[in-house]
């Protein structure tokens, strides 16, 4: 297997996240009415794995590799549009999460929260199909003509680790933020 094959399977669950959210989105139309835990597992979903798990490998391991090697100028603008294109992907999930937090706060009114809510769904929706498409029949065939079949199945094991490393790493920030506060003694 090559270090695309996993990428590529997250990919599938990606997709089929992005359809689930754009089914809430017409339920969100049709009642004008949103599901805040709908919200925050699309967020805990984006933020967890589309980004820290999957950029997470293609960011840190995959195009840190490639960041070493003799690009072509078209390679290398690619890989940086990337980048910036899951800059985008981040800042759409933290809008929508935030839209959700300040009207529990009781910030916005539902009208505008549903039409941040909507606008950021609807940014998802139609981002990450194109951008999946490119990385998959583009940039990864690509880019992997830069690497040895040793590098790649370093490469590889390296994102197996990653992987491993992932859920400990969740929980430890879940339990950090819990994490009891030292009260005043009185």
């Amino acid at each position: 297997m090559k270090p695309r094959g996993p990428l590529m399977v997250e990919h599938r669950l990606i997709e089929q996240m992005v359809a689930v959210i754009n089914n809430q989105r017409a339920v969100m139309l049709a009642k004008d009415h949103f599901d805040p835990i709908f919200i925050d597992a699309v967020a805990d979903f984006f933020k967890t794995y589309a980004d820290r798990t999957h950029h997470g490998k293609e960011e840190e391991i995959l195009f840190r590799d490639l960041a070493k090697k003799n690009l072509s100028p078209e390679d290398r603008r690619s890989m940086q549009e990337l980048v910036e294109e899951h800059k985008f992907a981040r800042k759409k999930v933290n809008e929508l999460l935030q839209a959700k937090e300040d009207f529990t706060a009781g910030k916005n009114g539902a009208l505008k929260t549903l039409k941040t809510l909507l606008e950021s769904m609807t940014a998802l929706v139609e981002f990450y199909p194109e951008h999946i498409r490119r990385e998959d029949e583009v940039f990864f065939p690509d880019t992997e003509k830069y690497f040895t079949k040793t590098e790649m199945d370093a490469m590889l094991d390296e994102f197996w680790e990653f992987d491993k490393k992932m859920i400990h790493e969740k929980y430890q920030r879940v339990v950090e933020h819990w994490k009891p506060v030292q009260l005043p003694e009185n």
